[in-house]
């Protein structure tokens, strides 16, 4: 039974999560988040690289199988997608800004980018929009309180909409782009509040499906001879499992390097 193992900060990852498991039900996954550091978007790259590293540790240690890590946080793929991968043998796909779907989606050559403070400055988000995006015009936007916003929508299934409405305000973006690229995975959790904000069209676009994809293809062998299974449970993680209300049946762990 092939095993992916998704990490975030929160609970952004778990809207990689849904694309990964209405491609392959049959696949056991494990949730970890780092929510004694939430969010990866206000924490500097050597942290995000040294618990990164702290992860990978804890994997060898449980023996826990895994056949595919992902990393379901722009921030730390920006950050520390490559470090991770010299500490492991076992595959990682790391999420980063889908820059170059929204560029070439494009019809008015303008596009946006709302991501953390993190995400939104780092030289790796830099080379994906002069790679991909050099004939747009490249808008960007960064917040941390939609993130706060997203992790409240989750556990309480409450919309904070003033709060929503304000930091949108606040963000002030343009009306004349016609993408704009969800750069942080929490973001598509609120994806239907923010669309509605929208009065004119603009397409929301975000890493998940291409995502599943991805693992699909690197876990193809062992997917043939699985056959057809019943979906399991998602085994959760959470650094902080004292700070989740709704906390039933998640497991503490200290991530130590």
């Amino acid at each position: 039974m092939p095993h992916v193992l998704v990490f975030d900060s929160g609970i952004g990852g778990t809207s990689v999560l849904s694309h990964l498991k209405c491609a392959m039900p049959m696949v056991q996954y494990t949730y970890v988040m780092d929510n004694e550091l939430l969010p990866y978007g206000l924490q500097s790259q050597e942290t995000i690289k040294s618990r990164l590293t702290a992860l990978l540790n804890w994997i060898e240690r449980s023996a826990k199988q895994v056949d595919v890590i992902v990393i379901a946080c722009n921030t730390a793929s920006t950050y520390a997608l490559e470090t991770a991968r010299q500490h492991t043998n076992i595959p990682i796909v790391g999420v980063v800004p889908a820059i170059k779907p929204a560029a070439e989606t494009t019809l008015k050559k303008h596009i946006g980018l709302l991501a953390t403070p993190a995400t939104s400055k780092n030289t790796y988000t830099a080379n994906l929009i002069s790679t991909f995006a050099s004939e747009c015009q490249v808008d960007i936007y960064h917040s941390t309180t939609l993130v706060n916003i997203a992790e409240h929508y989750y556990w309480h299934n409450e919309m904070q909409a003033e709060l929503l409405q304000t930091e949108l305000q606040r963000l002030n973006i343009c009306n004349e782009l016609d993408r704009l690229v969800l750069g942080c995975t929490h973001f598509p959790i609120i994806k239907n509040h923010l669309q509605n904000y929208f009065s004119h069209k603009v397409e929301l676009v975000d890493s998940g499906a291409a995502i599943a994809r991805r693992v699909q293809h690197l876990l193809k062998n062992k997917l043939d001879q699985s056959g057809n299974v019943e979906a399991r449970l998602v085994h959760w993680y959470a650094t902080a499992s004292d700070k989740i209300e709704q906390a039933a049946g998640v497991k503490s762990l200290k991530l130590v390097s």
